[in-house]
């Protein structure tokens, strides 16, 4: 029997399925049923041409403006007014998919809300991402690995901004004193992707650094539309040098990191992926002194094993103890040598023995008496044979004359037969249906040719 759902059950399966196919989606569309209840959040409708989705745009998801205002997307200070929603306004909404039990319908739960105008920010990016796709930049087998532990890192980001000080901070606590080089370049604006490239050209002509970190903090994408640049994708691909990509926040993706050699989260990652935690080193430290401990005391056990070895074996292999194992093993050799001699001198008269008896029997007086009669047999049998044979042939010869003789076609000629050829088909007459008036004949006779005409038809 097939299971009966309960009306909650399907439905929380209908949420997980949407749920986990769509954890995060940019939607485009018209605003409409917009309404902003006393709690704060703001709901309206998504709609186009031929459908409908619902929205809801919780209040701590939302960029409210003014002085001190962070992006909750981002994490970033948030500059310039907030979002104004109106009925008919085109936007661009991100957010995840699920469906709200209560009414049964599914919804957009949305944590960034802008104008369209960065709808066509995010074609641009899609594009160029497509295009580099296709040509191998995001490809696996051409990124390089990290080094463990660098000492030389060479640092691209704003020099007064967040980021750097949160860099800083991570990479104080943690490794051994590496030397970092920070590169002074513009993170947001229309020069900023000049800057950014040239500062990743001029660390890899120098060649100090052993990995190069690219870091900023988090934005929208016009703030982080400068990583979004070709300009800054090319630099990073021809790097030489390993590159590591730390922008924004988790929720962004640049085409600076998808180029980049290696992604981090946030800057924070970035320093966390360079170096390990002291306390972890100086774990591994203790555990290689106690490994190293283990194994010198194994060691000094096989040695003691060792020399205890070479101690018996030196009694074992003391002059004088050599001298008599020598002598015994001289004495041994030369019993087993005499015997073998003896032994061997048996078997050679044996041999010969056997030998002589041999060919006495194959070349003695009545082998060779034996063998001449049957010579003289096999000669007379030789001679009858071939006298037999010669008969045999000449009969099958006169046999065959005869038979040639007469299948002679000229014989029945001499007898007064004649053989008729017609000349239109060049074969010998043999039935009257084989020709036609006016048919030229040859008449062959047994002195000469006979030409004729047919001229009438078998009647």
């Amino acid at each position: 029997m097939s299971h009966i759902f309960r009306v909650r059950e399907l439905t929380q399966a209908l949420k997980d399925v949407v749920e986990g196919q769509f954890p995060f989606v940019w939607v485009k569309g018209q605003v409409s049923n917009l309404s902003r209840p006393g709690s704060g959040h703001i709901y309206f409708s998504l709609k186009d041409e031929e459908a409908v989705l619902s929205v809801v745009w919780f209040k701590s998801n939302q960029w409210l403006g003014g002085e001190g205002c962070v992006n909750p997307l981002t994490g970033e200070i948030c500059e310039g007014p907030p979002l104004m929603l109106e009925e008919g306004k085109d936007v661009l909404c991100a957010g995840r998919l699920t469906v709200y039990p209560p009414r049964g319908t599914y919804q957009l739960v949305a944590e960034l809300v802008q104008e369209r105008g960065v709808g066509r920010l995010y074609q641009a990016f899609e594009a160029l991402k497509q295009d580099l796709q296709a040509k191998g930049y995001f490809d696996q087998d051409r990124k390089m690995v990290l080094p463990r532990h660098p000492q030389r890192v060479a640092v691209v980001t704003a020099p007064g901004g967040a980021a750097i000080r949160d860099f800083l901070c991570i990479a104080s606590e943690r490794g051994l004193s590496s030397q970092i080089r920070i590169h002074p370049v513009l993170v947001q604006g229309d020069l900023a992707p000049a800057q950014i490239a040239q500062a990743l050209e001029a660390i890899n002509a120098d060649g100090w650094a052993e990995v190069v970190v690219l870091i900023r903090g988090g934005g929208s994408l016009e703030d982080l539309w400068a990583f979004n640049t070709k300009r800054v994708a090319d630099a990073l691909y021809a790097s030489r040098i390993p590159v590591l990509a730390g922008i924004g926040h988790e929720v962004d993706t640049t085409i600076a990191d998808m180029v980049a050699d290696r992604r981090a989260a946030t800057p924070t990652h970035a320093a966390q992926i360079l170096w390990p935690e002291r306390r972890e080193l100086l774990q591994m430290v203790d555990d290689l002194e106690i490994r190293l401990q283990a194994r010198l005391k194994d060691c000094m056990q096989e040695m003691d094993r060792h020399v205890a070895v070479l101690v018996k074996a030196l009694g074992w292999l003391s002059p004088v103890r050599r001298m008599e194992r020598m002598e015994e093993r001289l004495k041994h050799d030369r019993e087993r040598l005499s015997m073998s001699a003896w032994q061997m001198m048996r078997r050679k008269q044996d041999i010969l023995g056997s030998l002589v008896a041999a060919l006495g029997r194959q070349y003695g007086s009545d082998r060779w008496a034996m063998l001449g009669g049957r010579v003289e047999l096999l000669s007379m049998r030789l001679a009858e044979g071939g006298k037999r044979a010669l008969d045999t042939v000449d009969s099958d010869l006169r046999m065959m004359e005869t038979r040639l003789e007469s299948l002679d076609p000229e014989k029945p000629l001499a007898r007064g037969y004649s053989l008729v050829r017609v000349e239109r088909t060049g074969r010998f007459l043999r039935d009257p249906d084989d020709v036609a008036p006016d048919d030229r004949l040859e008449i062959r006779v047994s002195k000469g040719l006979v030409p004729a005409v047919v001229v009438k038809g078998k009647e």
